[in-house]
């Protein structure tokens, strides 16, 4: 038998809260298959079986672990059903089949027939049961972590919230023109959000005091732009970092970006990939957002709110053209951020997504 265990989920977590339990006991997963699901006060992590077997929990739903403690045992005698296609060609030569499935196969054939036990489904979450015209649902621990930070925030800072708008048609006509030729040079998408992380790490080497953080009665600068990119997740918000971004290309941006937003969709950040951001990006316009108030991501100064992209009638030289046109708003500690140096960063960025000339998009 071996042991699923409580996983370090970084140095400062002692213990976690048991999200739910994956599969139902006396169930039979295969190797890497995720069990249990945990919380921490930063984050949500699933925990895969260290090998194939038959599923016994030691803890259920709702239960606080520390690090290290034992959460299920996995009996590796019982083996869960090979796959349907390996079935399916089971009386076929195996010098005509691609190795992998091969070795499969006759690994199989070797193992004597275990009990019939069923292999788990996808989870799905049961829903409570009513009371009285209600579904009471206990709010998890992630959950509980945001709404007190969020309350904190708006009762410890002073924060505003200044507006500016971006004609996004010159960046748009260098995207369409540009990202067949990026992603076969890079491997990756080129979206949006690279242009928006190299104007605001422009912007905060010029106004540093909006990547500044208060700390007492002290105001520290930091030297490097780490920027958080706030995603929505069916557990909550995260924010994992893109570190060094005023050092990076568009490529390795576009590359880093990807590969968070999938550790974010499978739960699979770490506390350090969401720990040490100096500044903050959120994309409501990906919901459809015209326009909204960011919340600060403490213990940060500044977040720079993006919205949905529309088409609006301007004035340019004094003839009225329709130009996509995007609302960008800059909430900020005023303690530590003045209103001439918020204005002028959001303006910088302005000037930087207007005129794409100002970037490198290759390099």
């Amino acid at each position: 038998k071996q042991n699923v265990v409580v996983p370090s989920v970084g140095e400062s977590v002692t213990e976690v809260t048991v999200a739910r339990l994956l599969v139902q006991d006396g169930f039979v997963v295969h190797e890497n298959a995720p069990v249990i699901e945990l919380e921490s006060d930063k984050a949500s992590v699933e925990v895969p079986a260290p090998c194939a077997g038959k599923v016994r929990f030691m803890v259920k739903a709702g239960d606080i672990v520390h690090i290290g403690s034992v959460l299920a045992e996995i009996d590796e005698t019982v083996s869960p059903a090979p796959p349907a296609d390996l079935q399916e060609n089971a009386g076929a030569a195996p010098s005509t089949m691609p190795e992998g499935i091969r070795k499969s196969m006759e690994s199989y054939l070797r193992t004597p027939q275990q009990e019939n036990v069923p292999v788990a489904p996808y989870p799905h979450d049961a829903p409570l049961p009513p009371k009285e015209g209600e579904i009471r649902k206990p709010m998890s621990r992630l959950r509980k972590t945001i709404a007190k930070r969020l309350v904190e925030v708006k009762n410890r800072t002073a924060m505003l919230t200044t507006f500016n708008e971006v004609d996004m048609s010159r960046v748009m006509a260098v995207r369409t023109g540009e990202k067949e030729a990026f992603q076969k040079k890079y491997g990756a998408k080129l979206t949006y959000l690279p242009f928006f992380i190299k104007a605001v790490s422009s912007a905060l080497e010029a106004f540093p005091d909006v990547n500044a953080f208060l700390d007492g009665d002290d105001i520290v600068y930091n030297k490097s732009a780490h920027i958080g990119i706030a995603v929505s997740t069916g557990s909550g918000l995260v924010v994992p970092v893109i570190r060094n971004a005023e050092s990076l290309g568009f490529g390795a941006l576009a590359k880093e970006i990807e590969k968070m937003a999938a550790k974010a969709r499978e739960k699979k950040l770490s506390i350090e990939d969401m720990s040490g951001g100096t500044f903050t990006i959120t994309n409501g316009g990906v919901f459809g957002s015209m326009l909204s108030t960011p919340i600060l991501n403490p213990p940060q100064s500044a977040i720079l709110g993006m919205h949905n992209i529309v088409e609006r009638p301007v004035a340019i030289e004094g003839k009225v053209e329709i130009r996509p046109i995007m609302y960008l708003a800059l909430s900020y500690d005023h303690r530590v951020i003045d209103g001439k140096e918020s204005v002028s960063f959001l303006v910088h960025v302005k000037e930087m997504l207007e005129d794409p000339s100002k970037f490198y998009l290759y390099g």
